[in-house]
Parts: C-alpha cells; structure tokens; sequence
C-alpha cells in the first residue's frame, strides 16, 4: 500500500517545503504554510494515455438527471430546479445567520417525500439539533442524525448507510487524523472537502456543506475549497435583522444570476414571495430618501436607499454605509461633486440600504446620488405634494453620464406596480429618460440645484 506523507503548501503562492517556516521561502509572507496530504502513489500499468480516445461533443450524451426539490421554491430555484443526485453544495454565512435551520428544513422536506437523509453534526450534540429541529415545521423531527467530527468515521457512516442527501455541518469541524494540524486549518479544510467530494461522487450522495466566512465575509478556507464542490451558495444577511438574501456564487447546473430572499420567524425561514412589497411599504418622501429599482439575478426587487449628510468635526470626515460597497460611493460622491455640483468633502455621509438587504450592482449609482443630494439640500425629491416617492435607477460614468444597465424593463414595470411615479433612469427606456447626473438632479428637484456644500453649514 503507498505510504501517505505531508508536505507544507503556501496558501498565497502554492511553494512547497517539507517542513514548516513561520516565512514562507518564496513569496515572503508570514504564517502562510499550510500542511497537507500527499500521497506516494505507484505508476499506472496499461495503456495510459495511448488508450484514452478523444470523443466529438456531438457525440457525447448528457442525460437529463432528475433533481431532489426541497420543498422550498427559493431555494430550488438557486439551485436551478433543485438538489442534483450526487453533487456537492458549500453553503456558507456568518454565524447565526440561519444555515443550520435551512439545512434542517430541506432535509425535514425529503424526508417526508421519501428520500433517505442523514444529518452530521460537528458543533452540536444530537439533542441540541433535536431542539432545533422540534421548532421547525414538516418532518424535521424524523431525519436521522449524528455527532461526529472524525473524517474517517463520517466516510464511513456514508458508506454504511447511503442516503440520498446528506448535511455536514460544519466542514470545519471535521478532523482527519493524517494531518497533525488542527481542525478548520487550511490544509484539514481541503483535505477533508476532497475526501467528502470523492464519496459524494462514487456513491451518487448529494452533500450539502456548511461553511463558516471570515470577518471579510469570504468563505473560510482556501480558494481551491470552492472549486472542489459543484455549486457555493452565500445565505446573507444582518443577525439584528429578519431578511436572509440566498445567493449562487458558482453553479454547475445552473445559473449564478438567481437569489432567494427569506424571512426568519419563530418557526423558522419564511419565502419572501414579494419581497418588493416587504421592502417599499415604509418608504417615504423624506428628504434624503429615493426607491431603488435593483435586480436580485432575473427578478426585480425594490428597496429604498437612505441618505443622511451632516457637517462634521473630524478629519477625514466619515463616510458610513450599509448594503453597498465603500468604493462604490467613494465614485459616486466624487461624480455628484464634479458633474452634479453637490459637493459633500468636508460632511459627514451616511447611506443604507433598508431592510438589511445588500445591492451589488452598478445599477444603483443614480439613486445614491440623489439621495444624497437630497440629503444634504434637506429638500424631498419629486413634485410637491406627490404621494408616492420616486424611484431611480442607472450606472454613473466619470465623465456624468448614465449608462445602460440590464432589465431596464421589468425595474419599471416592478416600480409602476407599486404606483411610483417618476421612474428615472437612463436613456432607452420608457420612463423618465436623463442622459446626464445634472438633468437628473434638475428633474428629480423640478429646479436646477444649487450647490450645497454641507461642511459650511
């Protein structure tokens, strides 16, 4: 039999020594050496490469496989009509965010339909999932379950009982004896996800993974952890709040544009069906306030952006926001200055997106400058007296153009269901068309605005 040994691997630029440096030899970073399983493996007898025939792609058949439906639409649709037999998911999220609960869920959900299911706890003892689990609806309570962190005996678990679909929670959790590092160290990480990924595939097992994310929101684990698997999900979301966001970040059997909202309730996750309605019905016309017509994969979905700008004591002033990226308004505070003439350098911003939800497209640039233009004018946008609050919508160029953005038609038709009137956005659509940052401030203040420099305030 081939004896196994361990090398040390850089996580930043893959150099290999056989011992640990607290430096790593070829790129200079610290603590960046990992040790990992390498196995002496003999050399193949037969053929080798001389037997393998390239086959035409027209000549290969793709079978359609049927999938496992969860029972949860949000879900199923994520995932692309459902879990495929024998694939492995990674569902990462921060701590409490409610992973644990979605894969109790899903399994209660097979159970009932008839699918062999099997549960590994690596944080919690069975009791405590049987809590969990009593609190959930469906048949949670009948999935069978264990408490193990050692690979080799979850590998042998799944061989025994074969189930359908199977929960490992957590992938850090789980200890392979081969490797003297510690469990959740990169190398235990990899190794342990290859182990499971070889059984999941010989044995036709769907495995989902739950992963923790670091303090950066990243999945925890070297990179090459989301390539082992077949499809990443990311469940997201503030723990102070009650809406999860379910998103695909790789899928091989299907696609990435699709996300899910949920809503945490006594009795578990809730689907957010219209999650527009959930997000839009508090909004107001409140000086700094702009509805946002954003896209969440192939579905329309409205939120309302809030802008608040104040004179600050500080140097740098703060720039504070919430469900939208840092740099993103750094290039919108610095194109409403130059092309918009609002000029907020020495104010203090803060913008939010509310409800908990986060918006990571360029799409949402024209309503975080009029809200902040707003904001810091103390005026609200729209004709007096209107009832409703404008929504907006389009990418900011350098130069203070707006651009084109995808699905401009189902943004409006989702904006004009609730009655918001006017729906800006850029040029090709049939809504309130500006070509420019400035013909947008002019018609969202039906008044060219003057240039409001907050810090002299």
């Amino acid at each position: 039999m081939a004896r196994a040994s361990s090398v040390h691997v850089c996580s930043v630029c893959a150099h290999e020594e056989p011992r640990w440096h607290g430096r790593c030899p070829g790129c200079g970073e610290w603590n960046t050496l990992v040790e990992e399983l390498r196995g002496r493996s003999a050399p193949r007898q037969g053929g080798g490469a001389s037997a393998i025939k390239p086959i035409a792609l027209a000549d290969v058949s793709a079978p359609e496989v049927p999938r496992f439906e969860t029972g949860i639409g949000e879900l199923d649709r994520v995932l692309g009509g459902g879990i495929v037999p024998g694939s492995v998911v990674l569902l990462g999220g921060a701590p409490g965010i409610g992973k644990s609960t979605l894969t109790n869920m899903v399994l209660g959900n097979l159970a009932a339909a008839g699918r062999r299911t099997l549960y590994v706890s690596g944080e919690e003892s069975t009791a405590q999932v049987a809590l969990r689990a009593a609190r959930l609806p469906g048949a949670a309570l009948s999935v069978p379950a264990v408490a193990e962190t050692d690979l080799e005996t979850v590998v042998a678990i799944l061989e025994r009982e074969l189930p359908e679909v199977c929960v490992i929670d957590s992938v850090q959790t789980l200890d392979a004896r081969e490797l003297i590092s510690a469990a959740g160290s990169v190398g235990q990480v990899r190794h342990v996800a290859a182990r499971i990924v070889g059984v999941a595939k010989r044995r036709r097992i769907a495995v989902l993974l739950v992963g923790h994310v670091t303090k950066d929101g990243a999945l925890a684990g070297p990179r090459v952890l989301e390539h082992l698997v077949d499809c990443v999900l990311a469940f997201e979301g503030e723990r102070e709040r009650s809406y999860r966001t379910l998103r695909a970040i790789k899928n091989r059997f299907g696609s990435t544009n699709e996300a899910g909202v949920f809503e945490m309730r006594q009795g578990g996750l809730v689907e957010v069906l219209d999650a527009s309605a959930r997000f839009v019905k508090g909004a107001t016309r409140a000086p700094g306030s702009v509805v946002l017509a954003a896209m969440e994969g192939s579905r329309p979905l409205l939120v309302e952006v809030q802008a608040l700008v104040s004179p600050s004591d500080i140097v740098p002033p703060r720039r504070v926001v919430n469900g939208l990226d840092r740099n993103r308004l750094a290039l919108v505070l610095a194109v409403l200055a130059r092309h918009g003439g609002v000029a907020l350098g020495g104010a203090d911003v803060f913008v939010n997106v509310v409800g908990g939800v986060r918006v990571d497209e360029p799409g949402a640039d024209l309503a975080v400058a009029l809200a902040l233009a707003s904001a810091s004018r103390g005026v609200a946008l729209g004709p007096p007296g209107a009832p409703t609050p404008i929504a907006a919508f389009g990418e900011l160029g350098l130069t203070g153009e707006l651009r084109w953005v995808a699905h401009p038609e189902r943004r409006i038709a989702e904006a004009r269901r609730f009655g918001l009137d006017p729906v800006l956005a850029p040029r090709g659509t049939e809504a309130t068309e500006v070509a420019t940052l400035r013909a947008a401030l002019e018609t969202a203040f039906a008044s060219p605005p003057r240039v409001a420099r907050a810090a002299a305030a």
